[in-house]
């Protein structure tokens, strides 16, 4: 995933209600029981369907850094759909999102103003609409790039125009050089 990707999904993450499996062995259980069968879950992690079910009954124990890895990221993919799906909900009806970062933010305005880029630490809180214009971009497997333009576009409206209030004129917002960025939902 992506810088943004990957801030948006742990966002989801932090609202868990119950801790995501430790031991490889209650991972693979669980795996086993969400894509309904061993062969599958052979198939997701590149391993054979044997090791799948030498792990299931904790033959195995301590698997390899790059399996242990897999395993961890699947499991988390799939963990609490419904909490999954009711903080999305919440964020796109009537909470929004939370956006802090440090990067180089600057815009493109008429002459005369000061609109070079320069190093900012923002944190802002953007609507629902681009909390859900965030997660449909995520959902359709949108890069990091649009993520980082849809982030841009509320960071104008939001920060740079104050919800139409003032800078009527600015046109762009430049987001680069992210250093940090991290989603509150």
């Amino acid at each position: 995933m992506t810088m943004f990707g990957d801030g948006l999904e742990q966002a989801v993450q932090r609202s868990f209600t119950r801790p995501v499996p430790k031991s490889a062995g209650a991972q693979m259980r669980y795996l086993v029981r969400q894509l309904k069968g061993t062969r599958a879950v052979a198939q997701l992690l590149g391993i054979s369907q044997r090791t799948v079910e030498r792990y299931v009954k904790n033959q195995i124990k301590k698997p390899r850094p790059d399996l242990a890895a897999r395993l961890v990221n699947e499991v988390r993919k799939r963990w609490q759909p419904q909490v999954r799906a009711r903080v999305r909900q919440r964020a796109v009806t009537t909470d929004g999102i939370v956006i802090d970062t440090r990067a180089r933010i600057g815009y493109t305005a008429p002459i005369g103003s000061t609109d070079d880029a320069r190093m900012r630490h923002l944190t802002v809180a953007l609507p629902p609409r681009y909390a859900a214009r965030l997660f449909d971009a995520q959902q359709t497997g949108a890069g990091d790039q649009q993520l980082q333009q849809i982030a841009a576009e509320g960071l104008k409206e939001v920060y740079f125009q104050d919800d139409g209030r003032r800078a009527g004129s600015l046109e762009e917002v430049r987001f680069t050089d992210v250093e940090h960025v991290e989603f509150d939902l």
